[in-house]
């Protein structure tokens, strides 16, 4: 669908594009000069929850979480919002304003926006950014030896799809929510003062497809070790209940080819990590001299992070059954 845009738009003549169509990373790069450049994103969805202050917050979340998988701070933020005309004042009142302070959380300014009417809400943001154009975050600098960390666990997918069947308990949502609602700045910026060239965040296309994104953008292979792959407390019970959303299989259905799982790595398991994630963490590429500093700071700040992997010579995703830096 995109491919008539590419050929009306030239990357030739636009040379300050850094990052556009002909990328899959996770926002759009345009070069203001040597020292900065305009992170550019925009990202909205359906409820996930109930509670609307709490969509509000996930959304504006989820959204600037790809301004700050690509290095950078956000500065600036416009509400995406399609509405029901009759959805009462109150409820739209709270969207708007767990969006909100989820943009003042992040230290950027809320400066407008536009909605329409829907039958189903939708509500997201264009979120913009600053960053070094010589420091950037992206899927193409991943290198053969790069230690692989993921900064949230892997569940929101199931377990908000059992909260839309009324399935869900009361205290596996409230975890999952609170890890969507968390931003990725502190992440991000560990990152960045360890050197770190190449991330991505974990949102719709699941852990293995933004890694098989990644894997090809970089020219490499990544090696999973289920084992350090942290999941939500409740992630594999609803798993093994079927409650995957519609994009999992999606998910499945596109990457799966490039994907290979070791001998013993059951059905469920295969299918959280394809799981559609929304607002989920950074998968951050270390390298060798980037480990040390940015795992001792995240300790210090108190930054969850797992080692889940490796970079490695050639092509796709490999799913070992046992854990990164030792046996079992």
């Amino acid at each position: 669908m995109l491919r008539p845009l590419q050929e009306i738009f030239d990357p030739a003549v636009y040379p300050d594009l850094l990052v556009g169509l002909d990328s899959p990373d996770d926002a759009a790069v345009w070069r203001l000069n040597d020292r900065q450049a305009l992170i550019v994103t925009t990202d909205f969805f359906t409820p996930v929850v109930d509670d609307a202050y709490d969509y509000g917050s996930i959304a504006a979340a989820n959204a600037l979480s790809d301004v700050y998988a690509m290095g950078a701070d956000p500065i600036l933020a416009l509400n995406v919002a399609a509405m029901p005309p009759d959805l009462p004042a109150d409820l739209l009142s709270e969207i708007f304003r767990g969006g909100a302070e989820k943009v003042r959380e992040a230290g950027a300014v809320l400066a407008g926006g536009h909605t329409v009417q829907d039958k189903e809400p939708k509500y997201g943001l264009v979120a913009v950014g600053l960053a070094d154009p010589n420091a950037l975050l992206t899927k193409r600098a991943a290198r053969p030896q790069d230690v692989l960390v993921l900064t949230k666990p892997l569940g929101t997918g199931v377990i908000t799809t059992a909260l839309k069947r009324e399935a869900a308990e009361a205290a596996h949502v409230a975890e999952a929510v609170g890890w969507m609602r968390q931003l990725n700045a502190m992440a991000s910026r560990l990152a960045r003062q360890a050197g770190v060239r190449a991330a991505t965040d974990v949102t719709g296309y699941s852990l293995l497809g933004h890694g098989c994104e990644l894997a090809e953008a970089s020219g490499v292979g990544l090696r999973l070790h289920l084992k350090s792959i942290p999941f939500m407390s409740s992630a594999r019970h609803y798993a093994h209940g079927g409650f995957f959303p519609g994009g999992s299989a999606d998910n499945r259905l596109f990457f799966s080819d490039r994907v290979h799982f070791a001998p013993g790595i059951d059905e469920y398991d295969q299918m959280l990590l394809f799981d559609a994630q929304t607002s989920g963490g950074l998968l951050v590429c270390l390298p060798p001299s980037a480990r040390a500093p940015f795992l001792s700071e995240a300790r210090q700040v108190g930054q969850p992070v797992w080692e889940i992997g490796e970079v490695v010579e050639g092509s796709g995703v490999e799913v070992v059954n046992g854990l990164f830096g030792g046996a079992g």
